[in-house]
């Protein structure tokens, strides 16, 4: 859905946005900034449009799988010369399972393209059936192995993603298509030995067809939430990115336990 967003940073002060509102949805603040009144915003855009800075922007929008493919096939020939293609990432794509399902499918029955997906793996496993069928590379998350911290991290149980991490790995079987775990390393709440070389038995299990990404957290998304008007999640908590020496040694023992492990 759309969404009004403000970087204070880029802001002249103008005010242009105020007297262009017409839901009175932006207050003036002490100190000259100005801030989005969420109750009243309704996307509209106008603000966007005065604005010379950009300072105020729409975030997202709604559009039709033609309209995506139009965007996708200008890149067509690079995608053959490179060999890349086309990756649905999030939010979570599989919440859009018809939209996706046919803007994949279109990608290669029309076109050719390579198709990857980035997904949680958190979905009804018919979804992930379907959706499957056109799909070249899978990127799905795990953030934790253990059941119960998995539901005290994220809000929900990981056994749905264990099984549709498993289910995949059944379909790809013999089929040319390729997964990658991916895990998200955030200090203090996931990177426990324990957790990690949870996750590296559970890889071991899915036999060869499985590889291991892990992802250092880092704090790019703070700016975000906070032009979004929004609490960041992990805000005053001490959560520091974690330093490349680190996660390198994290990768070294996944590597020990005879994992997978690459960098995409």
């Amino acid at each position: 859905m759309a969404r009004g967003r403000y970087y204070e940073g880029l802001c002249a002060f103008c005010y242009k946005c105020v007297e262009a509102c017409p839901n009175d949805a932006i207050k003036i603040c002490e100190g000259g900034s100005s801030e989005i009144l969420r109750q009243k915003c309704d996307n509209c855009g106008e603000c966007t449009e005065v604005c010379p800075q950009q300072a105020k922007t729409v975030f997202g929008r709604y559009c039709t799988v033609d309209e995506a493919l139009d965007i996708t096939k200008k890149d067509g020939a690079f995608y053959r010369r490179s060999r890349g293609g086309i990756t649905l990432g999030g939010g979570e794509p599989l919440a859009q399972p018809v939209f996706v399902k046919e803007l994949l499918k279109r990608a290669k029955d029309e076109y050719g393209f390579h198709t990857a997906i980035e997904t949680s793996g958190y979905a009804k496993p018919s979804i992930i059936t379907h959706v499957l069928e056109h799909v070249d590379f899978v990127f799905c998350d795990l953030k934790h192995i253990d059941l119960h911290r998995h539901l005290e991290l994220t809000g929900v149980s990981n056994e749905l993603i264990l099984s549709n991490i498993k289910l995949i790995v059944d379909k790809i079987t013999g089929a040319g298509k390729e997964l990658v775990i991916r895990t998200l390393i955030v200090p203090a709440l996931n990177d426990q030995m324990d957790n990690l070389l949870g996750i590296a038995s559970f890889v071991k299990s899915l036999g060869d067809y499985a590889k291991v990404e892990l992802l250092p957290y880092h704090e790019l998304g703070v700016p975000k939430y906070r032009a979004l008007g929004r609490k960041y999640p992990l805000e005053g908590m001490g959560i520091k990115p974690p330093s490349k020496q680190y996660v390198d040694r994290l990768k070294e023992i996944l590597i020990r336990e005879r994992i997978n492990v690459i960098k995409t």
